[in-house]
């Protein structure tokens, strides 16, 4: 991992198992400190020797009477870090050091009424005497641990809140994660600007510059090729290189032939014309339409692209002398979802790229250390376009697992065109980026049609549009009639073999976003 805790502050959130753990990463980070997710049986010492400037200990689905329940390393208590707990963090914390957490049959699920006990508290300076807040427990804290003071309530949790400030302990049984809880994120500030006397030096020009220097520590003279799809990790990955050093980048896109309406044409125009950039522009196309010939099985598309994308970029690469380096876009997520347990077991991604015999590189991965938002960011600071920033997410296999059945080339074209009017007209209508994603899917079905004075036999598409937070569920948006209708008149008018619109109005779950 990037270790940016070597040069600022960082913040070590404690997993016990949380859904929210990377949530409340991500809203330390947005107080513009760095922080990283690290194992809930992390040792004193390692404490120690990383010496972080506070730690939060997560929530969790257990019971702290659990058999196997995770537990701390007690002698955390005693280092002097500042220790905020949410949740199952505080029940742990009032558990460790003498209070009592009894058994209940009266959980709290959902919203809460918080009522602060001790306005003059440290961690709830500034909150409302009254205000709502985000519960998710059963167990909870009877009586503190001696020393504890109790500042707020709930109807049913005598204890919603409690500091210890000599100890520089503090714990709050709701979620100030979750952005159902009204002054949330202030009392992560006031944690960490306030209580652990962080500052707020986490900022997109840091990271940049801390990046684009240690790339050119580690690369030196030698050269960096990059596989640049046009999405924005990869497009950010290939800014940041470039900025860093410059013609010794060579980045390589494998146009399949299966990306929207002038994305291969943007790539080229961005990467190759405005930045300048070293740029191997493979027309695969054909290549992989003769392999798909037939293929109708979603999955066995899906490897045929995936294969196939490897073995063009190789072929490209191993023309090119000197290169030592391969530069990819893992981010964040994926370091932290590819360990065992937590982030602190990390697997290495070397063995997912299928590196043909006699043909290695090593890794560059600057993008290790960040979430989906924060790379968004490092793009827009770059001065990557905003169509590239804020791009949707894109499969890789592209409009192949849009299209439903055996890929072809007119299919190709007909979905690029009728997916150009969606995202034109929803684009427009959705000004507040609300809707999460939207495109067009081409189902492998015909059906009879109207058209003029003649009956037709064409192809419906099926209008896909959803509102989510982070892709795990979804709800289909509610678009308003006047703009389906539109969508409707275009696409059935504008696109050759086109005669009925559908919405698709599934959740996730039970579906996918995706149909294939």
């Amino acid at each position: 991992m990037t270790d940016y805790h070597n040069e600022q502050p960082t913040v070590f959130v404690l997993d016990f198992g949380a859904q929210y753990a990377q949530l409340i990463a991500r809203r330390v980070r947005e107080a513009r400190v760095y922080s990283e997710i690290v194992p809930h049986d992390v040792t004193a010492e390692e404490i120690e020797r990383r010496h972080p400037a506070a730690l939060i200990l997560s929530g969790g689905p257990a019971s702290v009477y659990a058999p196997g329940a995770p537990r701390l390393d007690k002698r955390i208590y005693e280092l002097g870090i500042p220790v905020l707990g949410f949740c199952y963090g505080m029940q742990l914390m009032a558990l460790d050091l003498g209070g009592d957490v009894p058994h209940t049959d009266i959980g709290e699920y959902g919203f809460a009424e918080l009522t602060v006990m001790e306005p003059e508290c440290r961690l709830l300076d500034g909150v409302a005497a009254t205000s709502q807040v985000w519960m998710s427990h059963r167990d909870s804290v009877g009586a503190p641990p001696e020393g504890f003071l109790v500042t707020a309530r709930t109807a049913t949790t005598p204890v919603a809140a409690m500091e210890d400030p000599g100890r520089r302990l503090y714990a709050t049984q709701f979620h100030p994660e979750v952005a159902h809880t009204e002054f949330g994120q202030q009392i992560i500030r006031t944690f960490l600007h306030d209580i652990a006397g962080i500052p707020p030096v986490w900022t997109m020009v840091n990271i940049i510059d801390d990046t684009v220097a240690r790339i050119r520590e580690q690369v030196g003279a030698d050269r960096v090729i990059c596989g640049l799809s046009g999405g924005v990790d990869s497009s950010v990955v290939a800014a940041l290189v470039h900025r860093a050093i410059g013609d010794q980048l060579t980045c390589v896109f494998v146009d399949h032939g299966m990306l929207r309406l002038d994305e291969a044409e943007q790539v080229v125009r961005t990467f190759r014309d405005q930045f300048r950039i070293d740029l191997v522009h493979v027309d695969a196309e054909q290549r992989y339409l003769s392999l798909l010939a037939g293929v109708s099985d979603p999955e066995q598309k899906r490897r045929i692209i995936g294969e196939e994308f490897w073995k063009v970029f190789f072929e490209e690469a191993t023309k090119l002398e000197g290169v030592k380096w391969l530069a990819q876009g893992t981010l964040y997520p994926d370091v932290i979802e590819s360990g065992n347990k937590t982030a602190a077991k990390i697997k290495s991604h070397h063995n997912l790229i299928p590196f043909p015999a006699g043909v290695h590189f090593d890794l560059i991965e600057p993008l290790k250390a960040l979430f989906k938002d924060e790379v968004r960011a490092v793009g827009a600071e770059l001065g990557l376009p905003d169509e590239i920033v804020h791009r949707q997410p894109f499969p890789g296999p592209g409009l192949a697992v849009r299209i439903i059945g055996e890929i072809t080339h007119e299919k190709l074209e007909t979905l690029r065109r009728a997916d150009a009017i969606i995202r034109e007209e929803i684009g427009e209508w959705d000004t507040e980026r609300s809707v999460w994603q939207y495109f067009g899917v081409l189902p492998d079905i015909r059906s009879v049609g109207v058209m003029g004075d003649e009956r037709t036999y064409g192809h419906p598409i099926i209008v896909r549009a959803v509102a989510s937070a982070d892709a795990m569920t979804a709800d289909w948006a509610r678009l308003p009639h006047d703009l389906l209708a539109k969508m409707s008149n275009r696409i059935i008018n504008e696109v050759e073999g086109i005669n009925r619109v559908a919405y698709d109005i599934t959740s996730k779950p039970p579906g996918t976003i995706e149909w294939e």
